[in-house]
């Protein structure tokens, strides 16, 4: 046996090319598989956690942070965000003119801007744009954005049916004039909102009507065109949005990531998971469970930032029971928002004493709501529910979340024992629950609400008669007057003191139930640079980053 081995034992320098491939099979073998992270370092290549899955890439019809997170990248308004503190910066606009009075607005719009299949960019473009999205057909969400317009608000409500009398117009190509029904403090800045991004109408209008919802455009990366710094590569849907850097866009010299994943999760608890498994560079959000171990373990990865937004529970008025403020006051009575706030979510989260969150545009809010178990049993008692007695099964909607799950578990108790009110939790994936709330088919909706720009009526505008975003069914022509009067009101102590007094209404009616002003509690990596913490969670990508 060993003779024969050496009688067939090859040179050395035979061996040398198989010893060499054997050597590099092994390393590779042994080496650990790059992360997306890693990947993503060296191609700019951004992955990026934006909780559930949006429904399509409409700008006019976006409903919530993930949309305004997505659509950013792929549209550009008029005005832009400086990343620092998103204050207006020039967008597809590179200059603009303010009249003496505040109420004509003048656009220079860039003769360089296109859109992504390579059409210029016209301010004829933005005029229908407005148009489609005050149409009634389309039934906006957010068009309430526009109504600082000549006549928006008319026209939106089908009180005036020539759009031509609407104040927005095009003198020129690369010229948009806008004029205002009242100077609006914060019109610039309105301006950013998706609602506000242009849209391609000769994109929608190859795939069918340009006002009516389920128009599938903005469904399909083939036929979806945008004029944003990134432009649509691939859907895979419940799981990744792809962007690429768009070669159109009139600044594309100046963007340093290559590409985007957007990754959809209904789980925070699997969006943790993929951030560890070294698959995002940034989460959504973070398990409320997760918290004290980021903070202990890796604190320079855990962000808590400071946030205008507000955790809350929208009551359907319409429904039996509910329709008495007695009952709605009584149930906000019986909750422990420090409870809530301070040891079950533990990322810096504040109670609510109020619906406004404080310090929003400079205002200082009514500290109205408390946890009063003898009152909230007087007031229930009062109203014929003597310590739940009579009352039927509460139904408590919110869309499927760990965190949203353990709030509602927290609350379901607190009802039953200061009450003895019963609770059935229900659970639907986001989608569905948007469909159930434009329908009012819930008693309590799990609720957010994230201010559009830095100010008190982004948040009290929501429950108008008429809003698109009450869902509530309820109406105060008290409250709606003081809101009218408050957006005409130049000097500021004399309008906060109107917004304080509607405010106080609201939570006297109680058609919401506010919680907990939010932060944001998310996970960050290291590798992103130009990311500021801002006060609205909008991060401009053209601004950011990677390195190794």
């Amino acid at each position: 046996m060993f003779a024969l081995s050496l009688k067939f034992r090859p040179s050395a320098v035979a061996l040398m090319p198989f010893l060499g491939a054997a050597l590099i099979l092994f390393i590779s073998a042994c080496a650990p598989r790059e992360t997306l992270v890693e990947q993503g370092n060296r191609t700019q290549t951004l992955h990026r956690g934006i909780g559930p899955d949006l429904a399509d890439l409409d700008p006019q019809l976006a409903s919530s942070l993930g949309d305004i997170h997505v659509l950013s990248a792929l549209f550009e308004g008029l005005v832009a965000e400086n990343p620092a503190d998103l204050s207006p910066v020039p967008g597809v606009a590179a200059s603009w003119d303010i009249s003496a009075d505040g109420l004509v607005y003048t656009f220079h719009l860039r003769p360089e801007a296109r859109w992504s299949d390579g059409q210029p960019l016209l301010a004829a473009d933005f005029v229908q744009s407005v148009r489609r999205a005050l149409s009634p057909a389309l039934a906006a969400p957010n068009a309430e954005l526009l109504y600082p317009v000549l006549n928006a608000e008319a026209y939106h409500k089908a009180r005036l049916t020539d759009f031509a009398a609407v104040g927005v117009s095009a003198p020129g190509p690369h010229t948009l004039r806008i004029a205002l029904e009242y100077p609006a403090v914060h019109f610039l800045a309105l301006l950013s909102h998706p609602v506000w991004f242009p849209v391609p109408l000769h994109a929608i209008s190859a795939a069918g009507p340009t006002d009516t919802r389920g128009n599938r455009w903005a469904s399909n990366p083939a036929s979806f065109v945008g004029n944003g710094p990134f432009r649509l590569r691939e859907w895979r849907r419940g799981q990744a949005l792809v962007a690429e850097a768009s070669p159109t866009y009139w600044d594309a010299e100046t963007i340093a990531l290559r590409s985007v994943f957007f990754h959809a999760f209904d789980s925070v608890d699997a969006e943790e998971r993929a951030y560890r498994a070294g698959q995002l560079h940034i989460t959504d959000s973070l398990p409320a469970a997760r918290v004290e171990a980021w903070r202990a373990e890796h604190p320079d990865q855990l962000r808590t930032d400071p946030f205008l937004d507000v955790y809350f529970y929208r009551i359907n008025t319409t429904r039996p029971f509910l329709n008495d403020a007695r009952v709605r006051r009584a149930l906000s009575l019986a909750l422990d928002r420090d409870a809530l706030a301070g040891a079950l979510l533990r990322g810096g989260q504040r109670p609510a004493t109020g619906f406004v969150p404080p310090g929003a545009g400079g205002y200082t809010p009514p500290v109205v709501l408390r946890h009063d178990a003898d009152a909230a049993r007087s007031l229930l008692a009062a109203a014929g529910y003597p310590g739940g007695a009579g009352l039927p099964v509460l139904e408590l909607l919110y869309n499927t979340s760990e965190n949203h799950r353990r709030i509602a578990e927290a609350v379901q108790q607190q009802w039953l024992t200061t009450l003895g009110v019963q609770t059935r939790l229900v659970n639907q994936d986001f989608a569905t629950l948007l469909e159930a709330r434009r329908a009012g088919d819930f008693q309590v909706l799990r609720s957010g609400w994230i201010a559009d720009y830095d100010d008190p009526v982004s948040f009290l505008a929501l429950f108008t008669t008429g809003s698109a975003q009450n869902f509530t069914g309820w109406s105060d022509a008290a409250y709606d007057q003081s809101l009218y009067a408050a957006a005409r009101t130049p000097d500021r102590a004399a309008r906060h003191a109107l917004l304080f007094a509607a405010e106080s209404r609201l939570l006297e009616e109680a058609p919401i139930l506010p919680l907990y002003v939010n932060t944001h509690v998310y996970l960050l990596h290291p590798a992103v640079r130009g990311w500021s913490p801002t006060l609205l969670d909008r991060h401009p990508l053209k601004s950011v980053r990677l390195v190794p």
